[in-house]
């Protein structure tokens, strides 16, 4: 599967972006789908997942209540809604796509997209 990643932006703490990952190839709903994200100068870190059978989800307690994960299967694609932004959102956010049905750990991930930046200003 191939992912693409894509909606991120400069945006004032506060405030809201969706980031979007468009797969193609297999159809995602064979895979968990995470989002991840690297500030600088810090290792990536989960953010959220959407596991693949039964689309419960699960965050990170960073986001938790301000991020939400959601997957549109007939468009193939996951987003990411991000509201009440910090400027500690600022980082560059990766979706991935993963074999298991749930899972945070990302080495448990097999399918990288190619990162998109959020940038959140004070």
């Amino acid at each position: 599967v191939q992912l693409q990643a894509f909606g991120g932006g400069l945006v004032q703490a506060g405030g809201s972006l969706r980031l979007s990952c468009a797969a193609s190839g297999r159809t995602f709903t064979t895979y968990a789908m995470g989002w991840f994200r690297q500030a600088p100068g810090k290792e990536r870190e989960f953010v959220a997942e959407i596991t693949r059978n039964d689309g419960n989800t699960y965050y990170a307690d960073s986001v938790k209540g301000r991020f939400t994960i959601s997957r549109d299967s007939a468009e193939n694609t996951v987003y990411l809604q991000m509201n009440s932004l910090k400027p500690e959102d600022t980082a560059v956010y990766y979706c991935a796509a993963s074999w298991a049905a749930r899972t945070i750990r990302m080495d448990e991930y097999d399918y990288w997209g190619q990162g998109t930046l959020v940038t959140v200003s004070s």
